[in-house]
């Protein structure tokens, strides 16, 4: 009976705590809850420096979003698309800078290069995608990129060698490709590097024409048909913007179409005209692969100390496209595609 009694009192001595206490305790817990509320939200600049592969920032913004990252609340987009104009690309980097964004997401190349540069000694990290590196000083080494730079490598030669190798499955007669491209584009001249001396082995003659625009494109193709029929029996694009801007890209397909000479390289449609082939780059797949990068970055690792990773290379054809200019894809070939258009 007596140790009833005393635990009885014991409970009501626990119980009873002063009511100042109960309120300090609760104003501690809110004071808490609502600090570790305040969630950084971060600012990404993305530029698009060509429309052709627009669809990167859908890849990296989707991937974003599985990683945690809830636009208006922990994140923000300042989106720009531009299609291949340097000035412009200038323009929006110096903005970004101005604007102190926490990240840059650029591509294609040209745009990268422009970042770096503009970004210099600002501390904002900057990750490139379907950017070449070689030849291009866009990094120090795959391992370790170094500054404040890195991103999603475009394999550009390697890519440029396969779509050779495709035209030669598929026009299996070609003895003489044009491959036209946009003018002092910093890295053709490692693709050409590249593919030259696999053309040399087949016997096969490549035939350069570089341009600005589409009128230039205009004027180099009806140059060649002064002489009658074009001396080459392909035309084939490489890694570059000028072939797949609509305007160049339809004066290429159009010229095509009436001599009924196959090309390819890249798988675009402009209107009515459609390009055979292309091996690329999985956009929507590069976009999500800059964002574990993006990732990292904004947890704190620099950017400079990730690795650069690499694109995959995907294969893409045209059945349609390819009946119209008399081009048999064979059953191996699309078993390996990713994309087959019929």
């Amino acid at each position: 009976m007596g140790l009833n009694k005393e635990n009885s009192l014991h409970r009501k001595r626990c119980l009873h705590i002063p009511m100042y206490r109960v309120i300090f305790f609760l104003l501690l817990v809110t004071f808490l809850v609502s600090g570790c509320g305040k969630t950084k939200v971060h600012k990404v600049g993305i530029l698009c420096g060509l429309e052709y592969i627009a669809v990167i920032a859908d890849g990296f913004q989707g991937k974003m979003s599985e990683l945690g990252y809830v636009e208006g609340e922990n994140i923000v987009y300042d989106l720009r698309r531009v299609d291949f104009d340097m000035e412009e690309y200038r323009k929006i980097l110096r903005e970004f800078v101005k604007n102190e964004v926490d990240l840059i997401l650029v591509y294609p190349t040209e745009a990268s290069m422009e970042a770096k540069e503009i970004t210099k000694g600002t501390g904002i990290p900057v990750v490139f995608a379907f950017s070449n590196i070689e030849g291009t000083g866009l990094v120090e080494s795959i391992r370790e990129p170094g500054e404040n730079i890195t991103g999603v490598r475009y394999p550009g030669p390697d890519i440029a060698v396969k779509r050779l190798e495709l035209v030669m499955e598929l026009v299996p007669e070609v003895k003489s490709i044009l491959i036209p491209y946009q003018r002092d584009y910093p890295i053709v001249v490692h693709q050409m590097e590249m593919i030259a001396p696999v053309a040399k082995k087949a016997g096969i003659t490549l035939l350069e024409a570089p341009a600005a625009n589409a009128a230039e494109v205009e004027a180099i193709l009806a140059a060649y048909e002064k002489n009658g029929a074009p001396p080459f029996d392909a035309i084939m694009f490489v890694a570059e913007p000028l072939t797949v801007t609509p305007e160049p890209f339809a004066a290429l397909a159009k010229f095509a179409v009436k001599h009924k000479v196959p090309f390819g390289g890249a798988l675009m449609t402009v209107g009515e005209y459609s390009s055979i082939f292309g091996a690329n780059a999985d956009l929507v797949a590069v976009g999500e692969q800059a964002a574990f990068l993006a990732d990292k970055i904004l947890n704190g690792t620099p950017a400079g100390s990730i690795p650069v990773i690499s694109a995959e290379i995907t294969l893409e054809f045209n059945c349609k496209a390819a009946q119209e200019f008399g081009v048999e894809i064979s059953p191996e070939l699309l078993r390996m595609a990713q994309v087959v258009i019929r």
